[in-house]
C-alpha cells in the first residue's frame, strides 16, 4: 500500500485480496496507512448514479486501454460497496481501507454478494470532484497499479462529504469474480 499527498489531499491505495501484509512491527489489527483527515460527525452520504459509475469506469478504461488491458464494467454492487465505505470514512473523518466493521474491501464485497477472485481499492479524501480524483489516481504509481491489475473486470466508485461540508471521501473498488 502507499500513501500519497497532493496539495493537502491524501490518497491511499492497496491491493487487498488477503495478501497485503502490514509493515514490520505493526499489528495486523492496526491500520498503519490510516489518515485522520477531519473530525468525526454527521456526513452526507450519497448513492452513486449509474452515470457517475459509467463515467468513472470509462476514465479507468482509458488508462487500461493505453496499457493494452481489457475494459472494466461499471458494477452497481461495487458502486454501492464503494459508496458505503466512503460514507463510513466520512463519518469517522478517517481515510482508511479498514471499515468500522470490516478489515478491507474483500470482506465488504463478499458481504454484498459479490464473490471476488481479486479485490483492490483506491481511496482519497480532499476537496475535489470525481474527475480530479480519477486524474490524481492516474498520476500516482500505486493507484495506477490498482487500475492496471490485469484480472480486474468490474468497477465501482463512491463518495461522501465529511462533517466539515468540504472534504469529499472517495473509494473505488476494482474486482474480478471467481
Amino acid at each position: 500500500m502507499s500513501l500519497t499527498r497532493f496539495s493537502g489531499v491524501a490518497l491511499c491505495c492497496g491491493i487487498l485480496a488477503g495478501c497485503a501484509q502490514p509493515p514490520a512491527g505493526v499489528s495486523a489489527k492496526a491500520d498503519p496507512y490510516a489518515v485522520q483527515v477531519s473530525g468525526p460527525g454527521d456526513a452526507t452520504c450519497m448513492t452513486t448514479s449509474t452515470g457517475q459509475n459509467r463515467d468513472a469506469a470509462n476514465a479507468t478504461n482509458a488508462v487500461r486501454s493505453g496499457a493494452g488491458l481489457p475494459p472494466v464494467r461499471p458494477d452497481p454492487v461495487l458502486a454501492r460497496v464503494a459508496a458505503q465505505h466512503a460514507c463510513d470514512m466520512a463519518k469517522r473523518g478517517r481515510m482508511t481501507h479498514k471499515g468500522s466493521a470490516t478489515a478491507g474491501p474483500g470482506p465488504r464485497v463478499k458481504a454484498a454478494g459479490y464473490a471476488p477472485m481479486v479485490t483492490a481499492e483506491n481511496i482519497a479524501a480532499g476537496p475535489f470532484s470525481q474527475e480530479r480524483v480519477l486524474a490524481e489516481w492516474d498520476a500516482s504509481e500505486g493507484h495506477r497499479a490498482n487500475m492496471l491489475i490485469p484480472q480486474v473486470r468490474d468497477y465501482g466508485i463512491g463518495q461522501a462529504i465529511g462533517p466539515d461540508g468540504r472534504t469529499r471521501f472517495w473509494a473505488a473498488v476494482y474486482a474480478a469474480p471467481k
